[in-house]
């Protein structure tokens, strides 16, 4: 793991998309506080435009200059490394000189002209693996990054598609990706929570309250960080808000997911006293 994704584990998290001062520099303090106190590498993450959304007239957030300035804002508030989505291969030069790491959404992470210019961009690349995508099938997305130079990325599991309702998440998929990709491998608790077409008008819905187990589950199972979406009122979030985490919870779920974590790590390396 370089050293912009250390100490493991790393936290990926913020709202879905950019929204006003209020609203991200709350979300900010909370998780500054709580990379002070619980010793993590916090990344924060939002997204200056969701251009994949299903419906037209989706929220899509602020744009490109509002999104990076505000981002900048949160940057320069908490002293946090700011992340945002990156989705076409023009985007990585405007964007780059204004955050800290880029990532690939999960429905371009085959988009080979996209995946070199993130490479190119001397910032660390979190990819998101397709939800029809399996874990060894992320090496390709990877070696495009590495191809166009970069020295820092993760791939994030974010479920599989299954039928036309939940997304399942395959626990194997960690120790894969980091097998047969050579990278660190994260688990979005929030995306693998949604179902797809199941909202309103085929909006996709989602199960936050699956959220913890999935995420203790993955921390046992080898996860090297874990990206959450997280709002101080989830239900006026304008995307995703089927699946953001209240954020007045999110300490105490970290606390138990740490505990999880450590633990797996500590009595998995101890040798076996049983003849």
């Amino acid at each position: 793991m370089s050293d912009f994704w250390s100490p493991a584990p790393v936290l990926m998290a913020g709202p879905c998309v950019v929204e006003g001062d209020g609203v991200n520099l709350t979300i900010a303090a909370c998780l500054a506080e709580l990379a002070a106190k619980l010793g993590l590498r916090v990344v924060y993450k939002a997204s200056f435009d969701k251009a994949n959304r299903s419906r037209f007239d989706a929220p899509r957030g602020p744009g490109l200059g509002p999104g990076l300035a505000a981002l900048e804002r949160v940057r320069a508030e908490t002293g946090l490394p700011v992340m945002t989505d990156v989705h076409e291969a023009w985007q990585v030069e405007e964007v780059s000189p204004h955050v800290d790491a880029l990532q690939i959404p999960a429905f371009l992470c085959r988009q080979t002209d996209l995946l070199v210019a993130a490479g190119a961009s001397e910032r660390p690349v979190n990819i998101k693996k397709g939800q029809w995508m399996s874990p060894t099938a992320m090496a390709g997305a990877v070696a495009k990054v590495r191809a166009g130079g970069a020295f820092a990325i993760t791939v994030t599991e974010r479920g599989t598609f299954f039928g036309y309702g939940d997304l399942v998440v395959d626990m194997r998929s960690f120790a894969r990706i980091r097998a047969t990709a050579g990278v660190p491998a994260i688990f979005d608790a929030t995306h693998s929570t949604q179902q797809p077409g199941r909202g309103f008008d085929g909006e996709t819905g989602g199960d936050r309250d699956a959220l913890p187990v999935l995420l203790l589950a993955a921390a046992a199972a080898g996860a090297d960080g874990f990206f959450i979406e997280t709002h101080p009122s989830p239900e006026d979030a304008p995307s995703d808000a089927a699946t953001m985490w209240p954020l007045s919870q999110l300490p105490a779920l970290l606390e138990r997911v740490l505990d999880v974590w450590h633990t797996a790590r500590e009595r998995g390396a101890r040798p076996c006293s049983i003849r």
